[in-house]
């Protein structure tokens, strides 16, 4: 794994990723809540800051938990809630370490299809099913890392000349279709959510329509019926 990488869209940080299978896979970890580019750049920092030029999942499964989390929330913070990200980061390098003998490139060197290389990503700590498809889609677009039916287990993240996530961006044209991409998948949610919620409120209306008619027509029967 040697490839030059635009996710941090800064020179060390990006090379850090394109060469440390743990440092792409921290980076990708990081990816939510924050800009892209700051969770990316997560790893070249958290390195410097430990004193080398990579990440060693030995050394982080190994360091003392508020000393980690003090160390991700120095200034610049690492992310924006540096001290649940440095127990995550944590935990995923104690289950490479118990799993993978602490290399992370393990995860996917003899994943024989998608399907299966899938299943690993998906049980790594912190990786639910949309983070570990967009993870095996930059494996197989940007990494190299192309078992049979990766695209298929990848999902519409697999999908060729598409401008969906992080596995697509490979340079600054890329990273503006991306984002054009995501705001139009937020509107869409929001414009959904919007019809949701209106449909639902106009059926509590009919509902209580229904219900005072109900009982208009509760109150004429009693009183023809001498009640």
């Amino acid at each position: 794994m040697d490839v030059t990488l635009h996710l941090a869209q800064q020179p060390e940080a990006d090379e850090l990723l394109g060469r440390s299978p743990l440092a792409a896979l921290v980076g990708m970890l990081l990816d939510q809540q924050v800009p892209m580019e700051w969770a990316f750049a997560g790893p070249y920092t958290i390195a410097r800051r430990l004193g080398g030029d990579d990440l060693d999942a030995h050394e982080i499964a190994a360091y003392e938990p508020e000393a980690f989390a003090a160390l991700l929330s120095e200034k610049p913070a690492v992310h924006r809630y540096p001290g649940s990200m440095a127990k995550r980061i944590q935990q995923l390098c104690q289950y490479l370490v118990e799993h993978y003998e602490g290399d992370a490139a393990k995860v996917w060197e003899d994943a024989e299809s998608g399907a299966e290389l899938l299943g690993r990503l998906k049980e790594l700590p912190g990786f639910g099913a949309q983070k570990a498809q967009i993870f095996l889609a930059l494996l197989g677009k940007q990494l190299g890392v192309r078992p049979k039916g990766w695209r298929e287990a990848a999902g519409s993240y697999g999908e060729a000349n598409s401008y969906r996530s992080v596995a697509d961006i490979t340079g600054p044209d890329s990273l503006t279709k991306v984002r054009a991409h995501k705001q139009e998948m937020k509107a869409a949610a929001k414009a959904a959510a919007g019809t949701t919620a209106k449909a639902a409120a106009e059926a509590a209306t009919e509902g209580a329509k229904g219900s005072k008619g109900s009982k208009g027509a509760a109150k004429g029967a009693a009183k023809a019926s001498g009640g």
